[in-house]
């Protein structure tokens, strides 16, 4: 194993100081316990805006923390869930007494823990909205999940409920803005290689030089289907027929287009795969109205990527395009 670090139960920690140190404009970091806040946190006036998961996703979650996306991230270990008391701490640090909504990944711990941290922030009067992101057309079921797992949805999410917080939103109105990303998105993942946690020092899985998998989860769960590796067009076929199957979308209808890296994919090689997606998409009639192309939800170093495609109406447009400021994503400021 080769990798970047120092010790392997440091890597987070020493993560967070890099990011505090490299956007102290943007971001305030907590070290105990481990969480990211909004500078200048909380927002007078503000619905509050929290994420979490475990590490090893970045830029996600603590990489979109900032104005028009998240007000808060909680970073768990490598691949594991943030405790119920690092969201707990988050939630209250961002809260300016209009309520927090939390954004949860449909994985079996981060629900659990978002749901304890949620009993507790309620507790102190503050009031509380969580919704599960469940986008994954993979598989029902997985080593981490009961039901479909959570993945590129929660970007969208996150940048566009981050939109309608920052525009004023009511509590309510943030989380419908959620709701709805949810029910309008799907997503389907694939892997050439595996990642290696570091505190492991081995690859997750073991696969092929001539394999893939298709609709390997962000933690290198099993997918849908070991095979032969094939050109980047019939990959891209094999995501994005179940993607449009599942969300029902129709001729006409408007979408956003989301190729995303899985950590260790090329650049060059992602605008492959968006070729072939916005082809695809005309043919079957939809209009991409926006992209995103680019590593923003990752796994380690995993080779691979995945495909999400969002319906889109004029709210949902106007959401995206509103401006945000992170050390992730930012543009119109």
């Amino acid at each position: 194993m080769k990798k970047l670090v120092n010790r392997p139960e440091d890597v987070v920690r020493e993560s967070l100081q890099g990011l505090g140190a490299a956007h102290p404009d943007l971001v305030e970091v907590h070290l105990d316990p481990h969480y990211v806040v909004r500078a200048g946190a909380p927002v007078a006036g503000k619905v509050g805006l929290v994420s979490g998961g475990g590490s090893g996703h970045e830029p996600m979650h603590a990489g979109y923390v900032g104005r028009g996306m998240l007000d808060g991230a909680c970073p768990g270990e490598v691949f594991t869930s943030p405790t119920p008391d690092q969201i707990y701490e988050c939630t209250k640090r961002v809260s300016s007494g209009r309520g927090v909504v939390h954004i949860v990944k449909n994985y079996t711990g981060d629900v659990m823990n978002f749901e304890m941290a949620a009993e507790m922030a309620q507790g102190e009067g503050i009031e509380i909205r969580s919704v599960v992101i469940n986008d994954d057309v993979a598989v029902e079921d997985s080593l981490y999940t009961a039901g479909r797992r959570g993945v590129g949805a929660t970007v969208l999410a996150e940048k566009l409920a981050g939109a309608r917080a920052e525009a004023g939103g009511s509590l309510e109105e943030v989380a419908d803005v959620v709701r709805k990303v949810n029910d309008h998105a799907r997503s389907m993942g694939m892997a050439l290689t595996s990642c290696i946690v570091p505190a492991v020092g081995k690859p997750t899985f073991d696969i092929g030089d001539d394999e893939m998998e298709i609709g390997i989860g962000i933690h290198g769960e099993p997918g849908r289907q070991r095979m032969k590796l094939e050109p980047a067009d019939q990959i891209v076929d094999r995501l994005l027929e179940p993607i449009l199957d599942d969300l029902g979308a129709r001729p006409g209808e408007r979408v956003l287009a989301f190729v995303n890296g899985m950590g260790g994919t090329p650049t060059i090689e992602l605008y492959v795969v968006y070729r072939r997606v916005a082809e695809r998409l005309r043919q079957r009639g939809l209009t991409i109205e926006r992209s995103l192309v680019g590593s923003y939800i990752t796994s380690l170093e995993m080779a691979g990527c995945s495909i999400t495609i969002l319906r889109l109406d004029d709210e949902l447009v106007s959401l995206w395009d509103a401006p945000v400021v992170t050390p992730g994503l930012r543009w119109g400021a």
